[in-house]
């Protein structure tokens, strides 16, 4: 018997959770629904991510709101996926900012990204009429850019990585506090998405360069916020053995000459007793499992995910 689709049958609000890290420094958890965050320059506001929907990020500004009225002068995208940037109009923001590579995301599969995401989450996409359209980034960069915050509030340093999650995820860094907002590079107990990863580049180099930081607090894509050097390593640890433990399994399979629902099989045993309880952990591994076979087939570069390749790859996998 085939499982409910990706998260359709996913229909419960989560609670949030609005903590303040440091003076003006905000992140907003909801219970293994994707965070978002917000950062205090002396006299703009620096967010974080953007939700799915103008109506969806709108309940975070209210939440925002009660702490700081300050405008929105930034906007920055962590990587591109449909459900992280197409509420950007709601926060007005001057500028949004995200890696050049993901510019080139949206220009090559914004349209197929935004139906596929749709049909797999629809709950996070509250009221998806509100949508104006596909988000475009209006500064971009390559390696690292320093937004100074003013006063004595010191810098937010965005980031790239390297490979990871996607192409292009950056991070924000505060060297003042130490936090981290790592995007979807990290997951705090909550399983991974890696339907568009470079696995092995994200579990070596990329993690490795997210570590160097030594944070002391940070904001995951998904999950809680980890508090404490040792959280935030056992964060990073916990991610990198997710991908480990699955590249091991699919490339076991693979170089053995087995077929992709093999593969499949023994990466999904592999894990579930560790992270099978994690929020949406069945609704990624198909698309993970797929992804990964792709790279040990030699194709570098993710295929484009569409509504339809979705369900095909569902009902081959989960059925």
């Amino acid at each position: 018997m085939s499982k409910p689709f990706a998260s359709s049958a996913d229909l419960v609000e989560k609670t949030e959770t609005l903590e303040v890290l440091a003076d003006g420094v905000y992140a907003l958890t909801a219970e293994g629904d994707p965070n978002v965050g917000a950062v205090e320059g002396e006299d703009f506001v620096v967010a974080f991510e953007a939700r799915a929907t103008p109506v969806a990020a709108r309940d975070w500004l209210a939440r925002l709101r009660e702490h700081t009225d300050k405008p929105i002068k930034y906007l920055v995208l962590s990587h591109y996926h449909a459900v992280r940037v197409l509420g950007a109009s709601a926060f007005e923001a001057e500028s949004v900012i995200a890696h050049e590579q993901t510019r080139r995301l949206i220009a090559e599969r914004g349209e197929q990204d935004w139906a596929s995401e749709y049909g797999r989450m629809p709950r996070l996409f509250r009221d998806p009429a509100s949508i104006p359209g596909l988000t475009w980034p209006h500064i971009t960069f390559s390696d690292r850019l320093t937004i100074p915050l003013g006063g004595d509030r010191g810098d937010l340093v965005l980031a790239y990585c390297g490979r990871g999650h996607t192409a292009g995820d950056i991070v924000g860094w505060l060297p003042k506090h130490k936090i981290l907002f790592a995007g979807d590079l990290v997951e705090a107990e909550a399983a991974l998405y890696t339907g568009d990863a470079f696995h092995t580049d994200w579990s070596t180099t990329t993690l490795d360069t997210v570590a160097a930081f030594q944070a002391e607090s940070l904001v995951g894509g998904r999950g809680a916020v980890a508090r404490g050097r040792a959280a935030t390593d056992a964060a990073i640890a916990q991610t990198r053995g997710f991908l480990t433990v699955m590249r091991a399994e699919v490339g076991a399979v693979h170089s053995a000459g087995g077929a992709l629902k093999d593969a499949f099989s023994a990466a999904h045993a592999a894990l579930a007793p560790t992270y099978g309880s994690w929020p949406i952990f069945e609704h990624c591994m198909p698309f993970n499992v797929s992804r990964l076979w792709d790279e040990f087939e030699g194709i570098d570069w993710p295929v484009i995910w569409t509504a339809e390749r979705d369900r095909a790859v569902w009902d081959a996998l989960q059925s």
